[in-house]
């Protein structure tokens, strides 16, 4: 199967928006189309798509700070997991974020989300001895 990366384009918003929704990212706190609009009006280079036959499948939101790099909405449609979509996903937002300066990618999962924890250590990420906090500078609903 081929699969295309590219940057994200307008177009590909109810797709990604479903696609999102199909894998359980989308929840009520955050509002996926305010998300990407956020996206594209910073670093919209670091949104990627994977595509297959003009499907988008999985994607990939990454950014950078000047100090740390993150990953966000990564996805790959349940159809397609288990096949190395999410890996090659994660090797061009590391390209393009070691192109940028970047020097270590951080990233959150939820601590019940043991898949995905062990998904990311098998490419490499190590679970850091952190307390993540965030705070809500205006809702998203």
């Amino acid at each position: 199967m081929t699969i295309e990366i590219r940057t994200y384009e307008s177009h590909d918003e109810i797709q990604v928006v479903q696609l999102w929704t199909d894998c359980g990212l989308v929840v009520p706190w955050n509002n996926s189309k305010r998300d990407i609009q956020r996206k594209i009006a910073v670093q919209p280079e670091l949104f990627l798509v994977g595509c297959f036959a003009d499907q988008v499948i999985a994607t990939v939101m990454a950014g950078y700070d000047g100090h740390r790099g993150w990953i966000n909405y990564l996805a790959v449609h349940p159809n397609h997991q288990h096949n190395g979509l999410g890996g090659r996903m994660m090797d061009e937002a590391e390209i393009r974020l070691r192109a940028a300066g970047c020097p270590k990618i951080n990233l959150q999962v939820r601590s019940t989300n043991t898949n995905t924890i062990e998904f990311y250590k098998k490419i490499g990420f190590k679970v850091d001895d952190v307390v993540s906090l965030g705070k809500r500078l205006e809702p998203d609903e």
